[in-house]
């Protein structure tokens, strides 16, 4: 006899629909009452596994990290209720995460495609001619799972006191690459601080944008009209002043903007969602962010005036359709998340999950 594991109270399908009950058998989602299994129980609000958009397994601030290390910051993401992980860029190969049922799902990105000095020590593939992008970019599309990482802009040093950020790649090669990226069946997602960045990734055809901090309201409408997606890491755009601060006496004019951008966050944000961008959830774990933090970005989109249900359902399925997995179907992978309380009414729910099924396993 195979036990079930019974799901009762209020189970989130989409936006639209929810229902009562959903069962585990066999690893596998079912709204038919199983008949020949022993049941346990489990009480609350049942969501689909949530979703880190913006994650480095495998990364830590000096550089890749070594299995052991990746394993944890995995499991820290899984207790915390992410149980679908798209890797925003790794300098080691994570591919070995696939082979753990214990692990999240992972999608991952490849390596940060960036050019000499112009992105963090040991981050990224570092490109000596920026003709080659295109190239590297069908490489990693290959190497990843269905996404490539381009590093957009980057402070330069080699200016001196007039050093600010700057775009990495002329709008040909840059348009050139996204195209590389799509005739290989991957999307492309950009790193952008910088305002200068914003115009020629959406004209290259770019499918996300990350931080997207300089963003003008031109800009923002613009990405709106488009339909691409944003991730706000909040987390770490908290830091760009402690970023300013350190820069400043070498670099006053990056300083300054990175400050600016820090400072109004919150504002930046929310004119996003005003626009009708679609605005996705990551932490931008690993480098110097802890893993394991969701709900504290999620509790930060919503202190930026988010509201909180749409916050939980871009943390959840509604980031997993726009990925292509499955949430809480009929014979679907039995990747949920139980919390006590609705996080769709209370975000800090987050911060709890009282059971998290990952293929079928529960592991709280």
């Amino acid at each position: 006899m195979t036990d079930a594991l019974h799901l009762s109270g209020t189970v989130v399908l989409d936006d639209e629909r929810e229902t009562g009950d959903v069962w585990v058998l066999g690893g596998r989602l079912t709204f038919e009452r199983p008949r020949t299994a022993s049941t346990t129980r489990v009480d609350g609000w049942v969501l689909p596994g949530l979703v880190d958009v913006h994650c480095h397994i495998g990364l830590a601030a000096e550089g890749p990290v070594d299995e052991e290390t990746a394993t944890r910051q995995a499991l820290a993401d899984r207790d915390a209720g992410v149980l679908l992980v798209r890797d925003a860029g790794s300098p080691a190969d994570t591919s070995w995460v696939h082979a753990r049922p214990d692990l999240p799902r992972l999608l991952r990105a490849g390596h940060h495609l960036a050019r000499p000095k112009r992105y963090l020590r040991h981050y990224g593939r570092e490109l000596a001619n920026p003709a080659d992008l295109p190239d590297a970019v069908h490489q990693e599309a290959v190497r990843g799972d269905g996404w490539v990482k381009i590093v957009a802009d980057w402070i330069d040093r080699d200016l001196g006191s007039r050093a600010d950020l700057a775009p990495l790649w002329p709008a040909d090669v840059l348009a050139a690459a996204v195209a590389a990226a799509h005739d290989a069946g991957a999307r492309v997602t950009a790193h952008t601080f910088a305002t200068e960045s914003v115009d020629p990734l959406l004209d290259a055809g770019i499918d996300c944008l990350e931080h997207a901090t300089g963003a003008t309201p031109a800009q923002i409408d613009r990405i709106a009209l488009l339909g691409v997606p944003v991730t706000a890491t909040l987390l770490q755009v908290a830091q760009f002043e402690a970023i300013a601060a350190q820069g400043e006496p070498r670099f006053p004019r990056f300083a300054a903007r990175m400050r600016a951008m820090g400072e109004r966050r919150y504002r930046h944000v929310r004119d996003l969602y005003d626009a009708g961008v679609p605005i996705l959830v990551g932490t931008d774990a690993g480098g110097t962010i802890g893993h394991g933090r969701i709900a504290e970005e999620a509790a930060e989109m919503v202190s930026a005036g988010v509201p909180a249900p749409d916050v939980v359902a871009a943390a959840s399925w509604r980031t997993r359709a726009w990925l292509g997995v499955d949430a809480i179907a009929e014979g679907a992978s039995a990747d949920v998340v139980v919390y006590d309380r609705d996080p769709r009414r209370d975000v800090d729910a987050l911060r709890a999950p009282t059971a998290v099924v990952l293929r079928g396993t529960r592991y709280r």
